[in-house]
């Protein structure tokens, strides 16, 4: 009997996950969380062997709490289950530990076949996602790493927010943010402010 426990930070979505897995034999739900710390919490307390997990959650996001259950507990199989299609989304959640990722608009034949798959040590990936990229130089690979404050005013850029507006919710300095958003074209490799709000807007998954 596969043990699942499942992370997921709308309450709706995990009951529609319980109906369409109540009548499932093999699996049985052990615990549900609407958010990172709650869910880790439960594998302390319950210790199942597939934990199903969205990827932007509050307290704490999915590739934070993959790491540190694969640290914890190795043997436990983690799949993702998001609506996030950008390989670096992919790249972070299978470096962190996952064995699977599937969409969110997937069929619940999928759902439960990767519920399967992961349990028995195998990966997982949903149909429309190619894994020939994964394995090849990607952005969070290749390019440098931005600090928490860095990402939180990425975030902001993502917004539409001016370097006064940004400053004016972070209570910094607008030269402050002006310096951060030349260190971030520089440490990801880009042309200018253009692409920092290209590069912004495309990654805006990853703000939490």
């Amino acid at each position: 009997m596969i043990r699942l426990a499942i992370a997921e930070d709308h309450q709706s979505l995990i009951d529609g996950i319980k109906l369409l897995l109540e009548y499932e034999d093999d699996i049985t739900i052990i615990g549900t969380a609407n958010d990172g710390v709650a869910l880790l919490e439960i594998v302390e307390r319950k210790q199942p062997n597939v934990i199903l997990t969205d990827i932007r959650m509050p307290k704490m996001d999915g590739i934070e709490l993959t790491k540190q259950i694969k640290k914890k507990y190795p043997s436990i199989n983690i799949l993702a289950f998001t609506m996030f299609e950008q390989i670096e989304a992919i790249q972070r959640m299978i470096d962190a530990g996952a064995s699977g990722y599937i969409l969110k608009n997937s069929s619940l034949k999928e759902v439960h076949n990767a519920i399967i798959a992961v349990s028995k040590g195998e990966t997982y990936f949903d149909a429309n996602i190619n894994t020939n990229v994964l394995n090849s130089k990607s952005d969070i690979k290749t390019k440098g790493v931005l600090t928490k404050r860095q990402i939180e005013i990425l975030g902001l850029i993502a917004q539409g927010k001016t370097s006064r507006e940004i400053a004016d919710l972070l209570f910094i300095g607008v030269h402050t943010v002006d310096t951060h958003r030349k260190n971030m074209v520089r440490i990801l490799g880009l042309k200018g402010k253009g692409e920092l709000m290209r590069y912004a807007l495309d990654k805006k998954y990853t703000f939490t």
